[in-house]
Protein backbone atom coordinates (compact mmCIF):
# COMPACT_ATOMS: atom_id res chain seq x y z
CA UNK A 1 0.00 0.00 0.00
CA UNK A 2 1.54 3.64 -1.27
CA UNK A 3 0.94 6.51 1.45
CA UNK A 4 1.68 9.88 0.40
CA UNK A 5 4.08 11.93 2.35
CA UNK A 6 3.27 14.51 4.34
CA UNK A 7 4.14 17.93 3.79
CA UNK A 8 7.11 18.04 6.66
CA UNK A 9 8.52 14.75 5.64
CA UNK A 10 8.90 15.80 1.94
CA UNK A 11 10.71 18.86 3.69
CA UNK A 12 12.78 15.99 5.44
CA UNK A 13 13.59 14.24 2.20
CA UNK A 14 14.76 17.46 0.49
CA UNK A 15 17.39 17.60 3.25
CA UNK A 16 18.99 14.08 3.12
CA UNK A 17 22.85 13.69 1.58
CA UNK A 18 20.49 11.03 -0.64
CA UNK A 19 18.19 13.19 -2.41
CA UNK A 20 18.81 16.95 -0.92
CA UNK A 21 21.44 17.46 -3.98
CA UNK A 22 18.69 16.52 -6.81
CA UNK A 23 16.62 19.23 -8.84
CA UNK A 24 12.71 19.28 -8.24
CA UNK A 25 12.23 17.31 -11.68
CA UNK A 26 14.66 14.38 -10.71
CA UNK A 27 13.04 14.23 -7.00
CA UNK A 28 9.73 14.52 -7.64
CA UNK A 29 9.92 11.57 -10.34
CA UNK A 30 12.27 9.62 -7.68
CA UNK A 31 9.16 9.52 -5.27
CA UNK A 32 6.74 8.74 -7.57
CA UNK A 33 8.50 5.49 -7.74
CA UNK A 34 8.96 4.61 -4.05
CA UNK A 35 6.77 3.79 -0.92
CA UNK A 36 6.09 4.69 2.54
CA UNK A 37 5.84 1.95 5.07
CA UNK A 38 3.96 1.85 8.40
CA UNK A 39 5.94 -0.63 10.80
CA UNK A 40 5.34 -1.65 14.38
CA UNK A 41 8.18 -2.05 16.90
CA UNK A 42 10.31 -4.97 16.59
CA UNK A 43 9.51 -5.30 13.01
CA UNK A 44 12.30 -6.74 10.92
CA UNK A 45 13.12 -4.85 7.93
CA UNK A 46 15.94 -7.57 6.47
CA UNK A 47 17.92 -10.37 7.75
CA UNK A 48 21.80 -9.86 7.56
CA UNK A 49 22.12 -12.74 4.46
CA UNK A 50 19.07 -11.96 2.40
CA UNK A 51 19.44 -10.62 -0.89
CA UNK A 52 19.42 -6.82 -1.16
CA UNK A 53 15.88 -5.38 -2.33
CA UNK A 54 15.95 -1.89 -1.13
CA UNK A 55 17.35 0.98 1.34
CA UNK A 56 15.32 3.39 3.37
CA UNK A 57 14.96 6.51 4.66
CA UNK A 58 13.57 7.27 8.36
CA UNK A 59 10.90 9.66 8.33
CA UNK A 60 9.83 8.80 11.91
CA UNK A 61 11.27 6.36 14.58
CA UNK A 62 13.98 4.07 15.15
CA UNK A 63 15.69 1.38 13.39
CA UNK A 64 18.68 -0.65 14.87
CA UNK A 65 20.86 -2.35 12.46
CA UNK A 66 23.20 -5.63 13.98
CA UNK A 67 25.32 -8.44 13.27
CA UNK A 68 24.63 -12.12 14.88
CA UNK A 69 27.10 -13.89 15.42
CA UNK A 70 27.54 -17.90 15.33
CA UNK A 71 25.87 -18.20 19.02
CA UNK A 72 22.97 -15.74 17.95
CA UNK A 73 24.45 -12.62 19.87
CA UNK A 74 23.24 -8.83 18.68
CA UNK A 75 26.70 -6.24 17.88
CA UNK A 76 24.74 -3.17 17.17
CA UNK A 77 26.27 -1.71 14.19
CA UNK A 78 24.02 1.76 14.20
CA UNK A 79 20.97 2.94 15.24
CA UNK A 80 19.08 5.50 12.94
CA UNK A 81 16.46 7.74 13.42
CA UNK A 82 14.73 10.98 11.52
CA UNK A 83 16.16 12.22 8.08
CA UNK A 84 18.89 9.24 8.00
CA UNK A 85 19.44 7.14 5.55
CA UNK A 86 20.58 3.03 5.59
CA UNK A 87 21.74 0.20 3.33
CA UNK A 88 22.29 2.36 0.02
CA UNK A 89 25.50 1.34 0.17
CA UNK A 90 24.59 -2.36 0.05
CA UNK A 91 22.31 -1.65 -3.04
CA UNK A 92 25.10 -1.51 -5.51
CA UNK A 93 28.15 -3.15 -3.63
CA UNK A 94 26.96 -6.28 -2.12
CA UNK A 95 23.75 -9.26 -3.17
CA UNK A 96 22.86 -9.59 0.47
CA UNK A 97 22.86 -7.42 3.36
CA UNK A 98 25.71 -7.65 5.57
CA UNK A 99 23.47 -6.84 8.70
CA UNK A 100 19.96 -7.46 9.82
CA UNK A 101 17.36 -4.42 10.55
CA UNK A 102 15.29 -3.96 12.31
CA UNK A 103 12.60 -1.24 13.89
CA UNK A 104 13.13 -0.02 17.49
CA UNK A 105 10.08 2.02 17.78
CA UNK A 106 6.93 2.75 15.40
CA UNK A 107 8.37 3.86 12.79
CA UNK A 108 7.24 5.50 9.09
CA UNK A 109 10.14 4.60 6.24
CA UNK A 110 10.71 5.66 2.67
CA UNK A 111 11.51 2.27 1.38
CA UNK A 112 13.35 3.01 -2.34
CA UNK A 113 13.81 -0.42 -4.51
CA UNK A 114 17.13 -1.79 -5.91
CA UNK A 115 15.94 -0.89 -9.40
CA UNK A 116 14.78 2.67 -8.97
CA UNK A 117 18.24 3.59 -7.36
CA UNK A 118 20.40 1.89 -9.90
CA UNK A 119 18.51 2.85 -13.05
CA UNK A 120 18.94 6.39 -11.92
CA UNK A 121 22.92 6.12 -10.81
CA UNK A 122 22.98 4.86 -14.32
CA UNK A 123 20.81 7.86 -16.49
CA UNK A 124 21.81 10.97 -14.19
CA UNK A 125 25.04 11.92 -13.09
CA UNK A 126 23.36 14.47 -10.65
CA UNK A 127 22.16 11.43 -8.67
CA UNK A 128 25.14 9.05 -8.83
CA UNK A 129 26.93 12.21 -6.87
CA UNK A 130 24.01 12.42 -4.63
CA UNK A 131 24.54 8.70 -4.04
CA UNK A 132 28.51 9.66 -3.54
CA UNK A 133 27.99 11.93 -1.12
CA UNK A 134 25.81 9.82 1.43
CA UNK A 135 27.82 7.10 1.22
CA UNK A 136 31.08 9.40 2.53
CA UNK A 137 28.63 10.53 5.01
CA UNK A 138 27.75 7.10 6.19
CA UNK A 139 32.10 6.42 6.37
CA UNK A 140 32.47 9.86 8.25
CA UNK A 141 29.96 8.51 10.70
CA UNK A 142 31.72 4.95 11.09
CA UNK A 143 35.49 6.93 11.36
CA UNK A 144 33.38 9.38 14.32
CA UNK A 145 31.80 5.97 16.22
CA UNK A 146 35.81 4.71 16.07
CA UNK A 147 37.53 8.16 17.48
CA UNK A 148 34.95 8.67 19.87
CA UNK A 149 35.70 4.54 21.30
CA UNK A 150 39.27 5.05 21.32
CA UNK A 151 39.41 8.82 22.85
CA UNK A 152 36.60 9.19 25.00
CA UNK A 153 36.02 7.79 28.14
CA UNK A 154 32.45 5.51 28.56
CA UNK A 155 30.63 8.28 30.41
CA UNK A 156 31.77 11.13 27.46
CA UNK A 157 30.38 9.02 24.92
CA UNK A 158 26.88 8.75 26.94
CA UNK A 159 27.09 12.32 27.44
CA UNK A 160 27.79 13.39 23.92
CA UNK A 161 24.51 10.80 22.95
CA UNK A 162 22.40 12.83 25.32
CA UNK A 163 23.82 16.09 24.01
CA UNK A 164 22.79 14.92 20.53
CA UNK A 165 18.94 14.73 21.80
CA UNK A 166 18.85 18.25 23.27
CA UNK A 167 16.41 20.31 21.81
CA UNK A 168 18.36 23.49 22.80
CA UNK A 169 22.35 24.36 22.78
CA UNK A 170 22.21 26.22 26.33
CA UNK A 171 19.99 26.21 29.38
CA UNK A 172 18.25 22.83 30.91
CA UNK A 173 16.03 20.47 29.43
CA UNK A 174 14.37 16.91 29.82
CA UNK A 175 14.57 14.51 27.02
CA UNK A 176 13.12 10.91 27.01
CA UNK A 177 15.47 8.32 26.20
CA UNK A 178 14.43 7.21 22.23
CA UNK A 179 14.87 3.49 23.44
CA UNK A 180 16.09 0.84 26.11
CA UNK A 181 18.84 1.37 27.70
CA UNK A 182 20.57 -2.07 27.09
CA UNK A 183 20.32 -0.73 23.16
CA UNK A 184 21.89 2.31 23.94
CA UNK A 185 24.74 0.89 25.86
CA UNK A 186 25.39 -1.36 22.40
CA UNK A 187 25.15 1.14 20.46
CA UNK A 188 28.18 3.28 22.61
CA UNK A 189 29.91 0.14 22.70
CA UNK A 190 29.31 -0.60 26.38
CA UNK A 191 28.03 -3.20 28.50
CA UNK A 192 24.59 -2.21 30.47
CA UNK A 193 26.69 -2.14 33.74
CA UNK A 194 28.76 0.19 32.35
CA UNK A 195 26.04 2.23 30.76
CA UNK A 196 24.92 2.49 34.38
CA UNK A 197 27.98 3.60 36.26
CA UNK A 198 28.40 6.24 33.03
CA UNK A 199 24.72 7.54 34.04
CA UNK A 200 26.32 8.01 37.99
CA UNK A 201 29.55 9.88 36.78
CA UNK A 202 27.23 12.20 35.02
CA UNK A 203 25.52 13.54 37.84
CA UNK A 204 28.77 15.50 38.45
CA UNK A 205 27.64 17.83 35.12
CA UNK A 206 24.10 17.95 36.28
CA UNK A 207 22.26 14.72 34.67
CA UNK A 208 19.92 13.12 36.28
CA UNK A 209 18.23 10.02 35.10
CA UNK A 210 15.38 8.24 35.90
CA UNK A 211 13.40 5.54 34.02
CA UNK A 212 13.26 7.02 30.40
CA UNK A 213 14.06 10.19 30.65
CA UNK A 214 17.30 12.12 31.67
CA UNK A 215 16.94 15.67 32.93
CA UNK A 216 19.54 17.52 31.91
CA UNK A 217 20.64 21.41 33.85
CA UNK A 218 22.89 22.58 31.58
CA UNK A 219 23.02 21.47 28.16
CA UNK A 220 26.49 23.91 27.85
CA UNK A 221 28.21 21.56 30.79
CA UNK A 222 27.13 18.26 29.38
CA UNK A 223 28.74 19.31 25.68
CA UNK A 224 31.42 20.75 27.18
CA UNK A 225 32.39 17.40 29.54
CA UNK A 226 31.82 15.39 26.28
CA UNK A 227 34.07 17.26 24.32
CA UNK A 228 37.03 17.34 27.29
CA UNK A 229 40.81 15.73 26.64
CA UNK A 230 40.53 12.40 28.22
CA UNK A 231 43.42 12.92 30.29
CA UNK A 232 41.23 15.87 31.79
CA UNK A 233 38.20 13.77 32.15
CA UNK A 234 40.34 11.21 34.27
CA UNK A 235 41.78 13.78 36.49
CA UNK A 236 38.66 15.52 37.36
CA UNK A 237 37.22 12.13 38.17
CA UNK A 238 40.37 11.54 40.37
Amino acid sequence: MTIPLANDELTLVRNTALFGGLNDELLASLLGAVSVHEASPGEILFMQGDEVAACFIVLEGWVKLYRLNRYGDEAIVAVFTRGQSFAEAAVFSMESYPVAAETVTTARLLRIPCNILQRNVRDNSEFAFAMLASTSQHLQGLVSQIEQLKTNTGAQRVARFLASLCPVDEGSCTIGLPYDKALIAGRLGMKPESLSRAFARLRSVGVRVQQNAAAISSVERLRNYASEDRSETRMTKS
